[in-house]
């Protein structure tokens, strides 16, 4: 291995990523941190009013950004932003697949109780994680298989390692993805190239828009209960910010991770270590 070697590892100039959920909060930060290290940017997202607030954030990079309004549950809408991104790029190098969240009417309290969860509310949660990450990688995995090359990261989270309370339907479908990137991992290396790897990161407890109200309280600020036991149990005592990820996310996508496949990655803070004695 060259000092060379070590120093391009993380230059992705020329590159193509394709980030679902770009206009997330962590979807805009690995949209940010990938076109400083010189990538040609790809957002899509539901949201194109959001998705092209992120564009205009972009700064500090010498690629080229751009925001194409996707249903990542449509097929077809999937196929024709793929179909702007080669005409704009030439190819797709990168797949992140950061679509997903839960929907409070699939969560288990007081006045929703489990047996009466919503038949439409589970299968929201279901199809947006799940089926939100199976269908890109179909799409532009296809690509990939062409090409002889490229790299998918999708996201899991700890709820596939320890199902938390109260949202049955966002933790089986992240299990549910943790599992189908192992089955990707070894399809694509079997059946198309050993230069297409497909892994995942699993973040543990980070402040979101959709967790904020959850994990704290709306008037105050204080933690509420579930937040006071999340980081009693999370050994760096605080939540992660979206930039304790992007760490990760470059060496997963890198060369310094070629023989890297199949992993789910936990970036928890220690939550996955610890018993809680």
């Amino acid at each position: 291995m060259t000092n060379k070697f070590l120093l391009n590892s993380y230059d992705y100039t020329g590159k193509t990523v394709v980030i679902t959920g770009g206009a997330g909060v962590l979807g805009a930060e690995f949209a940010r941190a990938l076109f400083q290290c010189g990538a040609n940017i790809a957002i899509l997202d539901l949201d194109a009013e959001q998705g092209h607030n992120v564009v205009k954030s972009m700064v500090d990079g010498q690629g080229t950004v751009m925001a194409i309004q996707t249903d990542i549950l449509d097929s077809g809408s999937i196929i024709d932003a793929v179909d702007s991104i080669i005409t704009a790029f030439g190819k797709i190098d990168f797949l992140i697949n950061g679509a997903g969240g839960n929907n409070p009417k699939a969560t288990t309290g007081p006045e929703n109780v489990f047996f009466d969860l919503p038949t439409e509310a589970l299968r929201f949660v279901t199809e947006l994680n799940l089926l939100g990450t199976i269908l890109p990688c179909q799409v532009i995995g296809k690509q990939m298989a062409v090409q002889k090359s490229g790299s998918i990261l999708n996201i899991s989270s700890m709820n596939a390692f320890r199902p938390l309370t109260k949202i049955p339907a966002y933790s089986a479908a992240k299990a549910a993805v943790s599992n189908f990137t192992q089955w990707l991992a070894v399809h694509m290396a079997q059946e198309y190239s050993a230069n297409i790897r497909v892994n995942a990161i699993a973040p543990g407890f980070f402040l979101t828009e959709q967790n904020r109200f959850l994990l704290t309280d709306k008037e105050t600020g204080e933690l509420t209960p579930r937040g006071k036991t999340i980081l009693a149990h999370t050994p760096m005592n605080r939540f992660g910010k979206p930039e304790d990820l992007i760490g990760a996310v470059l060496w997963l996508l890198s060369p310094a991770a070629e023989f890297v496949t199949g992993v789910v990655l936990p970036i928890d803070g220690g939550f996955s270590a610890y018993s809680g004695v």
